[in-house]
Parts: C-alpha cells; sequence; structure tokens
C-alpha cells in the first residue's frame, strides 16, 4: 500500500565498472566509460530487468550511465535528467579517498564535501527535486520507475526517500551494477532490496 500519488517503486541501477571505480578514484563529472567487465556487468541486468514494466527510465547525461541503460535495454526508453549527476567532487576529482585525506587528514564526503564541488546538502537538494517530479509525474502513480545513475547520489537519494537527512546517504553502500528497490511498508517509505 502507498499513499497517492506517486510510484509504487523505484530501482535503482548503478552503473557498471568504469577504469576509475575499480581503483577506487571520486568520479563525478568525469565523462568516462564503462571498462569491458562493466559492459559485461550492464549487459547481465538486461534479463533481470526485462521482466518488470516502468512508467519511467531517467538516467544520468553521463556516459557511464547512459551505457549502463542502454545494455540493460532501457535506451530508447531513457530521459536524461541532470539532477541525476554524480557528486561534483570539485578538486578531489580522481583522487582516492587515501591521496584526499594526505592532504586533509580525518576527511568524511558526507561530513565536509568536496572544495569547489558540492556538498551533501547540495546533493539532497537536487535528489529532492527529483522525487517531487516523479511523485507528481501523472505517468508514475502506482507503477514504477526506474534510475540509472551513480553511487553517491543514488545513496542520497535513499536517504532522502527514507526521510533521512542527505549525510545519511553513507550508511547505504552501494555496489556496480546493482539493481535496489525503494518502495513502501504500509504507509512508510522503505527499502525492498538493496544491491540485488
Amino acid at each position: 500500500m502507498q499513499p497517492s500519488p506517486g510510484p509504487r517503486r523505484i530501482l535503482l541501477v548503478r552503473h557498471g565498472s568504469t577504469e576509475w571505480s575499480r581503483s577506487g578514484r571520486h568520479t563525478g563529472r568525469t565523462d568516462i566509460p564503462l571498462d569491458e567487465q562493466g559492459r559485461e556487468q550492464a549487459a547481465r541486468l538486461a534479463p533481470r530487468l526485462a521482466e518488470e514494466s516502468f512508467a519511467l527510465v531517467l538516467t544520468s547525461p553521463l556516459k557511464r550511465a547512459q551505457e549502463t541503460c542502454e545494455l540493460a535495454g532501457f535506451g530508447d526508453q531513457a530521459v536524461v535528467d541532470t539532477d541525476l549527476f554524480e557528486w561534483d567532487y570539485g578538486d578531489y576529482e580522481g583522487l582516492t579517498t587515501e591521496e584526499i585525506r594526505a592532504r586533509r587528514p580525518g576527511w568524511q564526503l558526507f561530513r565536509d564535501g568536496c572544495p569547489a564541488g558540492e556538498d551533501a546538502a547540495a546533493v539532497g537538494a537536487r535528489v529532492d527535486r527529483l522525487l517531487e517530479r516523479i511523485r507528481n509525474d501523472p505517468r508514475t502513480d502506482g507503477g514504477q520507475v526506474v534510475c540509472f545513475a551513480h553511487g553517491h547520489v543514488l545513496r542520497v537519494l535513499t536517504a532522502r526517500w527514507l526521510g533521512l537527512p542527505p549525510e545519511d546517504g553513507r550508511l547505504f553502500v552501494l555496489e556496480p551494477a546493482t539493481l535496489s528497490t525503494l518502495g513502501w511498508e504500509h504507509e512508510w517509505t522503505a527499502v525492498h532490496s538493496w544491491n540485488a
């Protein structure tokens, strides 16, 4: 059961692996493609998602998310949404956590944000706008939505779906090329599955 109007479920798909994600480099706005492993991971999503129907398919503008969407079988239905961009890491783009902490000991992304980039509140504002559009789109009433995007932005989206502060996105670790499902338990927003 869910309050009306709005989607019955939102499926989250993190893009497949890239050269940078495998090495732990923060990949925000750098538009790099999937690597071979990432393409294989994305293609394996297709049979799992083929069993579902979606009122709305959304994707980040970045290649790695769009390519995952295409290989999963939804490229022709996808609507690009800029609020699904990955966190803007600013001066920390391309660096690993260890490299950042060598410059700024004790740094934590969800607490401290990124100089010349975004903090958790800014990412939270973006996903709040996105969730509002999804809830108010008549196509989604009682249907399903799927979002192809990135690890950190989808973690913040999950926190905001649950009514948590954006900083609590830190609690939801998201692996490449996985499916996670947000929905309802009676009148409460809930997580139905994670990293499937």
